[in-house]
């Protein structure tokens, strides 16, 4: 499994030499995300030389995209916005890109090896199945994405898209305005590299070359889309399916031992709200964008919360804690003016929160080959119970990218 990297700027990585196994030139690559178990990865490479590889089979599922320069498929000739898809076990055709070139580079659910064959008509590898694509995705047109959110705004170019996983690499672009306030998670993972842009979100600024993978049920949002709009190259593991959430937080504590005060013992506890409290928030305009998505849904006849950022205004945590203590005291029979003159045990303190955290889970979350990875991505179908966000408190962040103010947990 990969980690949580969110944010990172693709500039504060070290260079390595490119790992692209039996090919003639010299290339370095930058390892934005790597599943060290099989060999999964996410690749910045640049090209000193020109480069090539004669026909063969990939070890993974693996992907090129070319930011800047040229890629050569089978003597096909692609500019900037170039694709190859190669499907694991699947002959290919040989590829070159030229001195210069710059390109994201993504193998899945295998390592970089590379077996040399005569020509495309060598045996697939038994369990192989797919085709090569080759895409000029600068001559594909932008189509509206269905149900994008609050506000109208997305648009997307599908580049590949497995029809039995579902998992698929697209770009997306959010025009400049499009923003979403509210927080979302999916049930699958989910990766991105800024080709063009500025946007702000929960977890920082996503601008030309900054990246994040992003775990199946780690939530995300509040995102504002600024002058010129953003442009990712994007892709999951599975179907995409959007899960909301508002007026969240976190909340964490306990008892010190030999902490408190001359250093004894002393009770504790902390916020998102508390580290929002004298952070840098967002900025005016983000705000007006984040209530006018607000304003948008409630015009559609949808309930709706304001957007309140962490660290302004009451703690949410408090108020939710108030309200669950409160909710099983009345289910009990105990309301604000129950008097306490009595000596019986009240038991063990209860609170309602409106659903058993049981039924939060997905059904294979402590059972499957997967239980003990905390944000596996696990199949999800309509009419399955809804699994609620995970929390990730310290995903990877590079020096240059991310916020840490309670927003981006």
């Amino acid at each position: 499994m990969r980690p949580h990297v969110e944010l990172i700027q693709e500039g504060d990585y070290i260079w390595h030499a490119a790992e692209l196994v039996g090919g003639e030139g010299r290339a370095s690559e930058r390892r934005l995300s790597v599943d060290e178990e099989d060999g999964s990865c996410s690749l910045r490479i640049d090209f000193h030389t020109d480069w090539g590889r004669g026909p063969g089979i990939h070890h993974a599922n693996t992907e090129y995209y070319v930011l800047e320069g040229s890629m050569t498929y089978n003597g096909k000739d692609i500019g900037k916005g170039g694709y190859v898809y190669a499907p694991k076990g699947v002959p290919t055709e040989a590829i070159t890109f030229s001195e210069g070139s710059r390109i994201l580079h993504y193998r899945e659910y295998g390592d970089a090896g590379f077996d040399p064959v005569e020509n495309t008509k060598a045996p697939r590898w038994k369990d192989a199945r797919e085709d090569v694509i080759v895409i000029d995705s600068e001559a594909m047109t932008w189509d509206a994405v269905p149900n994008p959110g609050p506000m109208p705004g997305l648009f997307i170019k599908y580049l590949h898209v497995d029809p039995v996983t579902g998992f698929y690499t697209r770009l997306v672009h959010a025009q400049e305005g499009w923003t979403d306030h509210r927080l979302a998670h999916h049930p699958c993972y989910e990766e991105a590299y800024t080709v063009q842009g500025h946007m702000e979100y929960n977890f920082g600024t996503l601008d030309l070359g900054t990246y994040f993978f992003r775990p199946a049920r780690v939530k995300h949002g509040h995102f504002t889309s600024m002058e010129g709009g953003a442009t990712w190259l994007l892709r999951s593991d599975g179907e995409l399916f959007n899960w909301y959430t508002q007026s969240e937080w976190v909340r964490w504590g306990g008892e010190a031992i030999n902490y408190g005060p001359g250093g004894g013992r002393m009770r504790w506890s902390m916020s998102s709200h508390d580290l929002g409290v004298g952070s840098p928030g967002r900025s005016e305009r983000d705000l007006a964008d984040l209530q006018a998505s607000v304003q948008y849904q409630r015009d559609q006849g949808e309930i709706d919360e304001d957007y309140v950022q962490h660290g302004t205004g009451t703690d949410k945590s408090l108020l939710a804690i108030a309200k669950a203590l409160d909710a099983a005291r009345l289910q009990d029979g105990h309301g604000h003016d129950h008097e306490h003159d009595h000596d019986h045990d009240h038991g063990p303190v209860d609170a309602d929160w409106g659903a058993d955290p049981a039924t939060l889970e997905h059904p294979g979350d402590r059972t499957d080959d997967l239980a003990h990875v905390w944000g596996a991505g696990r199949v999800w179908k309509q009419g399955d119970p809804i699994p609620a966000p995970i929390l990730s408190s310290r995903p990877i962040r590079s020096r240059s990218a991310g916020r840490w103010n309670g927003d981006g947990m």
